[in-house]
């Protein structure tokens, strides 16, 4: 597990815009960023310890959503060399080392492209897959129709890279006018370095950044309002 590390002056510097105490009732999605088994299996390219270890805190924040009746979104980062989905060819050079074994990994056939065996997804989750590290600066645009189908006004971010995907999609979101909570330990990257960079950044300008604790104190008392 990540030793998170947020000072207190980044912390109420951030809160002057981004402190949110309370969801936004019935307003509120859980967005948990690309837990694939390329990202947690230790036999995977890109197998994190660190990923593996916050399988619990996520799985517990998407349990009490549900039962709060709030919607649960798990994102797929995916890799294609064709149509309008595909990235820029100089972004992903297959003649760099790892790179094509990168590529392979992410196919939307490739077994760990598929969600980490460990997480716990429930048949009326929604699963989006996505061509960019931003789920909403993706071209296929999933994430932003889903969202807006829902009416959804505020978004708590889990998952992993925190310093990549996370960090992207909650800088998207804030630009996109959602409230934004990252969760700081339902959230890794490769080191704490990274980690806390990451978070701080976060913190100061795009979201505010809580515990999995203090999330599900909110998430329970947000339990039945409509």
């Amino acid at each position: 597990m990540h030793l998170t590390d947020l000072p207190q002056w980044a912390v109420e510097r951030g809160g002057v815009l981004n402190r949110f105490d309370s969801l936004a009732p019935g307003r509120t999605a859980l967005v948990n960023i690309d837990m694939q088994a390329v990202f947690l299996d230790e036999r995977e390219i890109y197998g994190n310890p660190h990923a593996r270890d916050i399988v619990g805190p996520v799985n517990a924040l998407a349990t009490a959503m549900r039962a709060a009746g709030l919607p649960v979104i798990w994102t797929r980062q995916t890799h294609t060399q064709h149509g309008p989905y595909a990235p820029p060819p100089w972004q992903y050079d297959p003649a760099k080392p790892g790179v094509a074994e990168g590529i392979a990994a992410l196919q939307a056939d490739a077994p760990g492209h598929a969600l980490y065996a460990a997480m716990q997804v429930d048949d009326g989750d929604t699963v989006i897959d996505k061509y960019r590290y931003g789920a909403l600066s993706c071209p296929a645009g999933a994430l932003r129709r889903t969202l807006e189908a829902l009416g959804t006004e505020m978004i708590i971010i889990t998952g992993t890279l925190t310093n990549c995907c996370c960090e992207t999609t909650a800088r998207e979101a804030n630009m996109a006018g959602f409230k934004v909570i990252v969760v700081s330990d339902a959230t890794a990257s490769l080191t704490d370095a990274e980690h806390n960079a990451a978070l701080l950044n976060l913190r100061l300008n795009f979201a505010d950044v809580l515990p999995t604790t203090a999330v599900m104190l909110m998430i329970a008392a947000a339990q039945g309002q409509p």
